[in-house]
């Protein structure tokens, strides 16, 4: 199974993702793709299996991934100040695989409905239900 794991940033998210994984019950590759190496350099340090940044890596790694995790933001041309690329959205957004996207409510988006959560709590919510759909 392949996770990939995209941010951007510093990649707080990105990390703090990865390290709940891999202290899980979770047996899975887990792909660190940073908008920028800051990031996948803190995706790295994290524990993610391997990792790979910028535009060609997001829609390559795109194509076979099993899930793909990050803030709601990498979905968005433009987020993140401006480190997603419109083909990074699309490729992320039309990939088949199953997106657990956190409500980071940032970016210019706003998630109606979301809870407002501290991002640990978010991390804590998106690996729950990862692994109910492993389960």
């Amino acid at each position: 199974m392949k996770i990939v794991i995209i941010d951007g940033q510093g990649g707080r998210i990105g990390s703090l993702l990865i390290e709940k994984l891999k202290t899980s019950d979770i047996r899975a590759e887990v792909i660190a793709i940073g908008t920028n190496s800051i990031a996948t350099t803190a995706m790295l340090r994290a524990g993610a299996d391997a990792g790979a940044t910028g535009e060609n890596p997001v829609i390559v790694n795109c194509r076979d991934a099993d899930y793909i995790m990050g803030p709601v933001g990498i979905v968005a041309a433009d987020s993140l100040l401006g480190e997603v690329t419109p083909a990074m959205a699309c490729s992320i957004a039309s990939s088949p695989c199953e997106k657990i996207l956190l409500p980071v409510n940032k970016c210019s988006l706003h998630i109606v409905g979301s809870s407002g959560l501290a991002v640990p709590a978010l991390i804590t919510e998106a690996i729950t239900y990862l692994q109910s759909l492993l389960h």
